[in-house]
């Protein structure tokens, strides 16, 4: 690949919703490098273009803001690139190695996702956000909450982060049962759950837990009749990607009650609109795509964005992420 020349003159910090880039990360080793932090996320690729067209680096923060072939044709000045992660899903690397700029990625930190999954998990089964309401209207213990000892957990992923995931719910007292399409009873043994069929697993977990990678193959993966298979008394919850589970059919069954909850940390539109129907779909648990967002993931991800920008401008670009 060829080397840059010069240093970066302009950087764009992307999707930086909480001003938080330059606050955890060294930015001010970096001299001379005019930065500029847009802390809303672009969907019009006429305007996208228009707003990055005069950068010849940008951080991406995950996948906030996509860089598919036909927009990073469309940026002439674009020279370096860095998400951050070790990958990103949303970015045509070869598109980027056809044009000759260098894709970079930055180190993370632990699994925060797992504190997210728990999170949404333990508020739902114990109605903890509408106790704590009721509470403070001056109520006192209005329903009974479903503990965790000796309910079924179900895991629709057990990679990395849906072992993580399993573990706690086996700390808690729980079966896991687990399934997806590639799971092996030997690799579900090892984490100590149970591999079953996704159908069984439907019928019988008390918790869904999804943490499968969208792909054509998993993408609408639990949908109208999968919901129709669960507990009327049971959750699902999604900290992996929304459109794993059909989003219409996951709306109509809390609203018809045919299950007893969801727990989303992630959706089909990002940020979610204000006037979104999951909005107003009862017995949700909602957070804004919080599960890689920790201070100590943020930390790394910031100064491994700044590491990456001065091995750059130094001619030996570091984590080059291949097409």
């Amino acid at each position: 690949m060829t080397q840059p020349a010069v240093p970066l003159k302009r950087l764009a910090i992307l999707d930086d919703y909480q001003g938080a880039a330059t606050q955890m990360g060294p930015f001010d080793r970096l001299k001379g490098l005019e930065i500029t932090h847009f802390r809303d996320t672009v969907k019009d690729q006429d305007a996208l273009v228009a707003r990055l067209e005069p950068f010849d680096g940008i951080l991406g923060i995950r996948e906030r803001t996509p860089f598919p072939r036909a927009l990073i044709e469309r940026l002439p000045n674009l020279r370096l690139l860095v998400t951050t992660g070790a990958r990103n899903r949303g970015v045509d690397a070869a598109a980027l190695a056809e044009r000759g700029i260098t894709f970079c990625g930055t180190p993370s930190y632990g699994d925060p996702t797992t504190d997210i999954t728990w999170g949404l998990i333990l508020n739902l089964m114990r109605d903890l956000p509408a106790q704590q309401a009721s509470l403070r209207a001056g109520g006192w213990q209005t329903v009974v909450g479903m503990g965790t000892e000796g309910k079924t957990l179900g895991v629709v992923g057990l990679g990395k982060l849906g072992a993580r995931a399993a573990k706690v719910g086996l700390a808690l007292g729980m079966k896991v049962v687990a399934w997806s399409q590639n799971l092996t009873e030997e690799r579900a043994a090892e984490i100590g759950a149970t591999r079953v069929d996704k159908a069984t697993l439907l019928a019988t977990s008390d918790v869904v837990t999804m943490h499968l990678i969208l792909s054509d193959r998993s993408r609408g993966i639990i949908g109208a009749a999968d919901l129709a298979q669960m507990k009327p008394t049971a959750y699902i919850v999604n900290t992996s990607r929304g459109p794993l589970i059909d989003q219409d059919a996951l709306i109509a069954a809390l609203k018809a009650g045919t299950i007893a909850g969801a727990g989303l940390d992630v959706y089909d539109t990002e940020p979610l609109p204000p006037n979104h129907p999951i909005l107003s779909a009862p017995n949700t648990m909602l957070t804004p795509h919080l599960g890689y967002v920790s201070q100590q993931n943020y930390s790394a991800y910031f100064n491994g964005a700044v590491e990456a920008i001065e091995a750059f401008n130094a001619g030996a670009p570091i984590r080059v992420i291949a097409p």
